[in-house]
Formats: C-alpha cells, structure tokens, sequence
C-alpha cells in the first residue's frame, strides 16, 4: 500500500484541508475483527508548520492483501489536551484488546523535538479517547517510543493483553529495549535497576538519557543490531515463552560490516514466560532485511520496520513499513 492523495482532511489545527497521506504511508498495526484484518497505519501530507505531519489511518481487508481505505484519519493532532505534545504528529500505533473487547493503542506523540509515547483506547478502532503520556513523574518529558504489549495471539485472530504474575507488561524503547508493567493498559510504571545492578556498557548517547532503567535487550558490537534495537508488534506469549520481534539499526563502523550504513532489519528473541525480563534465547543474525526496491529506497533508504502481526484464515500475517514511504506484508502457514 502506497501513498494516495484520494483521502481528504480538515485539520483541526490549520483549519484547512490537506491530503494527509499523499506523502508516505508506513509502520502498520493490525488487528482481526468480524472476519477481516483492520490496519492502522502511519500517514504523512506534504506541508505543515514542521514541513510534514503524521496521523493514524485505518483501511480494512477481507483477504489480508488488499485494503480499502476510510477516507480520513482516525487519529491524529487535535485542540485537544494533548495538542503540545502532538504538533508534530501522532505516529507508529501498535493495538491490542482487553479481555472485553477495548482496544488499546500505543502511539508516539511528537512536538517536533520530544517523542513520547502515548496510550489511546477505543470499542470500535473509529473512534479513540487520548489518555497522553504513559509514564509520568520523572520519565513525563524523556524521550520514549514503540510500546509492544505482551498478549495472546488467540485462534480467531485476536490480540488480547496478557497478564503476568497480576499485573501487563510492555517492552519498549527505540536504543536499548526496556520493559514497564500497568494494571489497566494505560498507566505504565518503567521497570529499574535493582540497587548495585549494572546496565550494558550502552553503545550509543541516547541509551545514557535514561540510565536508571533496566536493559532487557541491549545492542550488540559486531552485528546487525549495533546501532539500536526498537520493540515490533505485540509481543507474543505462548508455552515456550513470550516471543519478541525487534527492530534494529545497524552502523558498519561498530556493527555488521556487510550491511550497508542505517540499515534496519528484524531479528526475534525470547524471553521467560514467567519472568518477562529474563531473556533466554536471542537471534544470531536478523530474519529479515531490506531487499527490494521499495525497501531500499524512499523517504529513508534500506528499512524494513515491522509493527504488525495477524493471525488470519490458517496463515500469519506480517506487516511492515518499506524506506519509512510504503506499506508491504509476508505471509507465511501457521
């Protein structure tokens, strides 16, 4: 799925109308309800007071292909009480649901030089309520993103946020990967160190901003996840254990040498069913890496980021944003 200059839009804050996705479409959730997948997907227009913004779309599919779109945003910057935070767009949505069928959306809100990541809830993926920033205190104005909610993949397709010893998890971050735990999917506590526990000698400036938290999964010198690693869809638990698919960038000057400079590619890892912090096997080298033309070049050049996982009429579904410009799936048996 590519850009489209179809969709038109009022903004509530310009007060005019823009084609909000007639730049770039990327970095889908999905979600299956009533037989069909719905993504909800990052879209950019071409002009605004930060020279772009993003806001949440949402298309739907019968066949997991193939998309029809709604005509305009579901999410995005309002005069709303999140405005300060959101004047640079609403980005990045991953989606799970509750045990009684809420929907509930990670997203990051960006004021043009702080990302944060926020939380939203919805009964029908149309119509979202904002709850802002999902830590607070101390960690309120650091620098966060990319939530991936530990849940059950069930048989009919759904994605419902799972609890671990009374309370949810989330792992998240965009250097190191963190975790956090809540008690109602909307207000998350970061996990910390323990007194006298040391973290990994951190690979890049921005894993020092938040030097308090515990590192779950850390970068790695030598290889294709060097430079950053970032959470991807909704982290899966099953008997094994909770399965994570990460994003990773990678610098040839600390990582893979083969791999040309800011590639991003996905890799998986697997942590204690019971223990959501001990990580119990790690991928050696990413499974997948950007190869085709639409994955190579565009707004930025060789990314393959993936936030999307359906489990959809006996196959999975894997949903991906291609150079930060367009939207791709692997589909493969279950």
């Amino acid at each position: 799925m590519g850009p489209s200059t179809v969709g038109k839009f009022t903004d509530p804050i310009l007060k005019k109308m823009v084609l909000w996705e007639e730049k770039d479409v990327f970095n889908p959730a999905v979600v299956v309800r009533d037989g069909k997948v719905y993504m909800l997907y990052r879209a950019e227009n071409k002009i605004t007071t930060f020279g772009k913004a993003s806001r949440v779309g949402l298309a739907s599919s019968t066949d997991g292909i193939h998309f029809q779109r709604e005509p305009e945003p579901v999410l995005y910057p309002a005069n709303d009480a999140q405005k300060k935070y959101e004047t640079g767009g609403t980005e990045d949505p991953r989606v799970v649901e509750d045990d009684k069928g809420s929907y509930y959306m990670t997203y990051t809100a960006y004021d043009g030089k702080l990302a944060r990541l926020h939380v939203a809830s919805s009964p029908d993926l149309r119509h979202w309520t904002k709850y802002g920033n999902a830590f607070g205190g101390k960690y309120l104005d650091k620098w966060s993103k990319s939530g991936s909610i530990v849940s059950k993949y069930e048989t009919d397709g759904r994605i419902v946020a799972a609890k671990i010893k009374g309370k949810y998890w989330m792992y998240w971050g965009d250097a190191q990967i963190w975790l956090a735990t809540s008690d109602d999917l909307i207000h998350w506590t970061p996990l910390e160190m323990a007194p006298g526990e040391k973290p990994p000698v951190p690979l890049r400036a921005q894993a020092l901003t938040l030097p308090n938290l515990k590192v779950v999964l850390p970068t790695r010198a030598g290889k294709f996840d060097s430079d950053l690693v970032e959470s991807g869809p909704p982290a899966m638990l099953t008997d094994q254990g909770i399965r994570l698919i990460y994003n990773s960038r990678n610098i040839p000057a600390i990582g893979d040498k083969s791999l040309p400079e800011g590639t991003y590619t996905a890799a998986q890892a697997l942590f204690d069913k019971d223990d959501p912090t001990k990580l119990l096997q790690r991928m050696d080298t990413y499974f997948m890496r950007p190869e085709k033309p639409y994955e190579t070049t565009g707004q930025v050049n060789q990314v393959v980021f993936l936030e999307g996982l359906a489990r959809f009429k006996s196959k999975w579904f894997l949903y991906y944003g291609t150079a930060d410009s367009k939207i791709a799936v692997a589909v493969r048996p279950q």
